[in-house]
């Protein structure tokens, strides 16, 4: 049996449809949120590295909300691949920057600044490219179309 010679001659894949809107959506704003707290953290960081010691104090705080945001994010990257029929990367990355989080929470009350400048640039871009995935890549489900 030969090969088909030429992409017209291959049958057609089935495409997969976009997950509902509101898994798309909801992911989509919890990224971005994410993100916009990760910003922060970098802004209050550069802030109290200069000299004005009280943004330790919202670095911190911001960095429990930022934190809080990523669960949300966790919870709708999942939706978006089980039963949205989604890709599943976006819950992978959403895992793995849980657990860089996680640990950068833990650098930076432990004080280990070696640590934790470099841990926080990488969940910077890891977030920021998650972002801009949910936004130019992801397409939410026609309403009405079929799973």
């Amino acid at each position: 049996m030969n090969a088909p010679s030429s992409v017209a001659d291959r049958p057609a894949r089935a495409v997969r449809a976009g997950a509902p809107g509101w898994i798309v959506w909801s992911l989509r704003i919890a990224a971005t949120g994410h993100l916009a707290g990760v910003l922060g953290q970098a802004a209050l960081a550069g802030l109290f590295v200069t000299g004005d010691v009280d943004m330790l104090i919202l670095h911190r705080d911001n960095a429990g909300f930022t934190h809080a945001l990523l669960y949300l994010q966790l919870v709708a990257a999942i939706l978006l691949w089980r039963p949205g029929r989604g890709p599943s990367g976006p819950a992978w990355a959403s895992v793995a920057l849980v657990v860089l989080e996680t640990a950068q929470i833990g650098l930076g009350q432990s004080r280990v600044l070696a640590g934790h400048f470099p841990l926080g640039m990488t969940i910077f871009g890891g977030s920021a490219v998650l972002a801009v995935w949910t936004w130019r890549s992801l397409r939410p489900r026609a309403r009405g179309a079929a799973a």
